[in-house]
């Protein structure tokens, strides 16, 4: 399989989509097989919750090292943490000691947000790009890029950062001074000649037979276009096809991929294009991705007999509508039903006659599809959305009325060219998401947050972000200054971790508990989503795939005491019936998994 991609491979290759698709796989699997085909390959993880340690089997860090058992393969992490202490160094470094110690702790200061990682960590994705000397001993580079949200604004800011630079002149950015970024924009200009050149540079959007995947890849498409980046390839990963023609969990997902294949976009079709089957287990390990490209399986994994489920999704519904007020947010990795679930508890809460928001901080946005076009919604349940947009023209309207009302004309020209900069959108997000939260005092706000990466990005940027607000703005609104203390309060906010009984979903939910908890935040339930287990599905395939997932919620239940276990739906949740029915289906049931 892939023989088309593998026909003729350009040097760099990017593997984009929605969360959970399949891009770390898929991306692995391909450098494998180049690898395998004599090519001295380099694989790199931009994802700032990269898990290609784990679907390689064996330890990945910062710099290239060989993969076990792949010759000719190295692969490496780039770390957005440490990415941003070497960028603070080469910034301040210099400074230190020449310049007064308070100018240099207010570019400490600056340099101290998560605007600051994300450049950071884009300066070394763009060293491999520009920097011939940098991967001069490779045939081939591939990147397995972050959920197509995170991936989008990273090809986007060469040209974003390039157009800032050849502006501004003067002036700090949150990101500290101009300088900083100035000595970077050949190389930035460079990077983005090396991304839209496509007879070097391939896209690889990756993404399932459902819906919302295949309107993401779309979306990434177009923006990838709009881009100049036009040199695309479809791989449509997970296609089933029914073993046993009698049973209803498989009749319906073949009917379900079969449709959403049926229904591709045009723009999509025409592209170059090849599938994958749905295989019986997750992948892991070199033999296992070799495997993948062939449409083998891996083998099963045996586990004993255990309880899985010890509440359910009513179970905390109840609780969230005792409290009657308060924050929901559901978290976790793209594409393990977060949108599902949050506007599933949103109808039923507003079903019982409680006021409610239903909002998103995701960039994909995907509320209305889950709600279904023109069904009618419980009164009560308003719908909102973090509009990037909007929120940022409001932003920055606010800041040149306050901090900038007074200001004579060369001060007021460095503030307008400071708020120029791609991260006041960042910014300007934050206090949309802030505002938001504090709606839940006397309502019950159920928030739908963006997959986990990006979600990291915006409850660490908290008291970074306060700190950003105030440099702009003399007063913070109230709404920012107790976003943390909310946050952390249990009677305020129930946090939800949604996963797959899948190990990547699972694993990157347990990072997330343990990043929470440095944070003083602790998840209220997790809620396993998806389960063929509790479908009582005998197709082999899924037969196969229920019998993996019992080391997965095993897992789940040794990291939290409260887990609930949502089964696979024969239809996709859509509309206020759907989705009540999904809260409230074997309201008390007790699941036993083989």
């Amino acid at each position: 399989m892939l023989e088309g991609l593998l026909a003729a491979p350009t040097r760099f290759m990017f593997f984009t989509g929605k969360g959970g698709v399949g891009k770390t796989s898929l991306s692995s699997a391909t450098a494998i097989a180049l690898a395998g085909m004599g090519h001295r390959v380099l694989l790199v993880s931009t994802d700032p919750a990269s898990n290609l340690s784990e679907v390689l089997a064996t330890p990945i860090g910062r710099t290239a090292n060989p993969v076990s058992d792949v010759s000719g393969l190295d692969a490496l992490d780039i770390d957005p943490d440490a990415a941003a202490a070497a960028y603070r160094d080469r910034v301040v470094g210099p400074i230190r000691g020449v310049l007064p110690d308070s100018i240099v702790s207010g570019i400490e200061e600056q340099l101290s947000g998560a605007c600051t990682v994300e450049i950071a960590a884009f300066d070394e994705f763009t060293s491999l790009l520009a920097d011939p000397g940098a991967t001069a001993d490779y045939d081939h580079v591939i990147f397995d890029t972050a959920p197509t949200g995170h991936t989008l604004r990273l090809l986007a800011l060469p040209a974003a950062w390039t157009g800032f630079l050849d502006t501004s002149a003067v002036g700090a950015t949150c990101i500290g001074p101009l300088s900083g970024l100035t000595q970077a924009q050949d190389r930035y200009r460079v990077a983005l000649e090396a991304l839209a050149d496509p007879t070097i540079t391939t896209l690889v959007l990756v993404t399932r037979p459902d819906r919302a995947a295949i309107n993401e890849a779309d979306r990434a498409r177009v923006e990838l276009e709009t881009l100049g980046l036009t040199n695309q390839y479809l791989l449509v990963n997970g296609v089933f096809r029914a073993q046993n023609a009698q049973d209803p969990t498989a009749r319906a997902l073949e009917a379900r991929h079969r449709e959403a294949l049926e229904a591709l976009p045009a723009s999509l079709s025409g592209l170059r294009c090849e599938t994958l089957p749905l295989l019986a287990g997750a992948p892991i390990g070199a033999n296992a991705l070799r495997d993948l490209l062939q449409g083998r399986s891996p083998n099963g994994v045996a586990v004993d007999e255990f309880d899985a489920a010890n509440t359910t999704l009513a179970d905390i519904a109840d609780d969230i509508a005792t409290r009657g007020h308060g924050l929901v947010m559901t978290m976790g990795k793209g594409g393990v039903g977060k949108t599902t679930i949050a506007a599933a508890l949103a109808v039923d809460l507003a079903r019982r006659g409680l006021p409610v928001t239903l909002s998103t901080t995701d960039p994909a946005a995907h509320l209305q599809d889950a709600l279904g076009e023109g069904r009618a919604w419980p009164a009560g349940l308003l719908v909102e959305r973090v509009n990037p947009d909007a929120a940022t023209t409001a932003y920055i309207a606010d800041v040149l009325a306050t901090a900038g009302a007074n200001l004579d004309v060369a001060s007021r020209a460095v503030l307008e060219e400071d708020l120029r900069s791609p991260c006041t959108a960042e910014i300007a997000v934050f206090k949309a998401f802030a505002a938001t939260v504090a709606c839940a005092t006397d309502r019950i706000v159920v928030l739908d947050t963006a997959p986990t990466g990006h979600t990291l990005l915006l409850l660490d940027a908290a008291e970074s972000y306060s700190r950003e607000v105030n440099r702009l703005q003399d007063q913070l609104p109230s709404d920012v200054t107790e976003l943390l203390g909310r946050l952390r309060d249990p009677e305020f906010t129930s946090i939800l971790l949604i996963t797959i009984p899948e190990p990547t979903p699972v694993h990157e939910a347990m990072a997330l508990q343990e990043d929470l908890g440095r944070a003083g935040i602790r998840p209220a339930a997790w809620i396993v989503n998806q389960s063929l287990s509790a479908s009582g599905t005998d197709d082999p395939i899924l037969a196969a795939r229920a019998f993996h997932e019992t080391r997965w919620l095993r897992e789940v239940l040794s990291h939290h005491p409260r887990v609930a276990l949502v089964s696979w739906q024969p239809t996709s949740p859509a509309g206020p019936d759907s989705l009540a029915s999904l809260v409230n289906s074997d309201r008390r049931a007790a699941v036993l998994i083989h």
